[in-house]
């Protein structure tokens, strides 16, 4: 109960920051310096809870503002800052009370079945091609008993990639938007296409 009552008083003061400081941080973090550095990571996670920015925009912006290199950095910190902590509060926050009810599903023990066994790729896996939503990732590991360190692992490895485009793009934006529309909409189209690939292998299976 205790570990509830904790998990739910951070949830709420996560939202209420993000809600009400939501401008002033936005604002902080387009003045630069070393102040902003901090606020953007606070904002970053902030926004993997709750998506008060989108989160392409969020990391173009601290791409443009940081450059790519450093902007990266700082858009994964907050990613996986965020990440970290919605984990621990799923797992220890609402794990048993969860449990209890995914019982009645059997897709998804089988699934946490899968995910134990194959935990390391199967994170990677959704983190580079993200085909499941970003927090459905995160609430089904805090649920499973996939470990903590492998998790991180495989989420920061599978997160490098669009965020270091996001950043480059963000980075590149003001001074060929051609380039940058370019590459973001290539990404789009890659992701269309294996999402493409595995509905149509799955219900091709179906049909067997």
């Amino acid at each position: 109960m205790l570990k509830r009552l904790v998990s739910i008083s951070v949830l709420i003061l996560i939202i209420v920051l993000g809600y009400l400081q939501k401008d002033d941080l936005v604002h902080l973090i387009k003045q630069g310096g070393t102040v902003s550095i901090f606020i953007s990571m606070l904002l970053v996670a902030i926004c993997v809870f709750f998506p008060l920015i989108p989160f392409p925009v969020l990391a173009g912006m601290i791409g443009a503002i940081f450059g790519t290199a450093q902007g990266m950095f700082i858009s994964l910190i907050g990613a996986m800052a965020g990440t970290i902590v919605f984990f621990f509060i799923t797992r220890y926050g609402f794990r048993d009370y969860a449990q209890e009810k995914l019982l009645k599903y059997p897709k998804f023990q089988e699934y946490e079945k899968f995910l134990n066994r194959n935990s390391f790729l199967a994170i990677l896996a959704c983190r580079l091609v993200p085909i499941i939503p970003a927090p459905v990732v995160n609430i089904i590991c805090g649920l499973s008993k996939v470990n903590w360190l492998i998790f991180f692992t495989a989420s920061t490895i599978g997160k490098i990639p669009n965020i270091l485009l996001l950043s480059f793009v963000g980075a590149t934006l003001s001074s060929n938007k051609l380039l940058s529309f370019g590459l973001y909409g290539f990404y789009i189209l890659v992701i269309f296409l294996i999402n493409f690939v595995i509905v149509y292998r799955k219900k091709a299976k179906t049909l067997k």
